[in-house]
């Protein structure tokens, strides 16, 4: 067994397994090695000195030995931040969940990617402090998109090059045409222009920029199929989380985290008018 040796590191948990009776496989996605598996003994136990930084979602700086093949251990932590608004609420905990599980499939493990952490960590802030969770998964899944090799062209018509929206996104050539063009492809997707505006906009926002999303309903619902026509045609993947997810939105009641209200700036606040777009 290959050792990078004894480290601290910093890392955020993003699944855990039971094993045996008393113990848990847990992985942990780190900022300096990637993800890894670490074998965590007696974790199940209710005087675990160690379960209260590894519950799911929690970021922490660990001190542990790293294996460059198999599991890895931990034998203490320094700081931890647990997101107790996530851990206690059930919509919440959902999204944090896809998140996690996305993360995880779109990386091998023992690869470090600080883009893919630093995002992930942000996300999770941002949803714990009241943020969105539906548009805040947005940013995260359209960011998230060309690690499994998919890169649509969204800021330009892809036939004469012209920024002037409205767009719409053709399949055929792999990114939006200008409405001048829309002849050009019958079986273009015939999207709402702000699925388009938006889901360019979050790959060049980060979480914590955003203290304000004032959207439609009707456009949430775009934004939300848009990027779902990428996952389902171009990366082929459905997680079991996204699912459930799915669920939520069919439930009769269904559940709204409220926006933080703040100072509004041109950096951290996507409206139109102050009214909603």
């Amino acid at each position: 067994m290959n050792k990078k040796g004894y480290a601290e590191f910093s890392g955020i948990v993003l699944s855990i397994r039971k094993h045996k009776e008393k113990d848990a496989l847990i992985k942990i996605f780190t900022l300096e090695f990637g993800k890894k598996m670490f074998f965590i003994r007696n974790y199940n136990k209710s005087n675990s000195p160690m379960k209260s930084a590894l519950l799911p979602f929690t970021y922490a700086s660990y001190i542990g030995s790293i294996n460059e093949n198999g599991l890895s251990f931990i034998q203490d932590y320094k700081e931890a931040e647990t997101f107790s608004a996530i851990q206690k609420d059930i919509y919440r905990n959902a999204y944090a969940t896809y998140l996690a599980n996305l993360a995880d499939a779109a990386i091998e493990d023992s690869i470090p990617n600080s883009h893919i952490f630093q995002l992930l960590l942000s996300c999770y802030q941002s949803i714990s402090n009241g943020f969105d969770a539906e548009m805040i998964t947005n940013i995260f899944e359209v960011n998230m998109l060309k690690y499994f090799g998919v890169y649509p062209e969204l800021e330009a018509c892809r036939i004469c090059g012209s920024k002037q929206e409205p767009f719409d996104y053709s399949a055929k050539y792999s990114g939006v045409l200008c409405q001048n063009h829309f002849s050009e492809d019958p079986n273009r997707l015939h999207i709402a222009p702000a699925a388009i505006y938006f889901s360019r906009m979050f790959l060049k926002i980060s979480p914590d920029q955003v203290s304000s999303i004032k959207l439609k309903p009707e456009n949430k619902e775009a934004i939300r199929s848009f990027i779902d026509f990428f996952y389902d045609e171009y990366v082929g993947m459905k997680l079991k989380s996204k699912s459930y997810i799915d669920q939520m939105y069919q439930w009769e009641n269904a559940f709204t985290i409220p926006v933080r209200s703040s100072k509004n700036t041109k950096e951290d606040v996507i409206e139109e008018n102050e009214e909603e777009v």
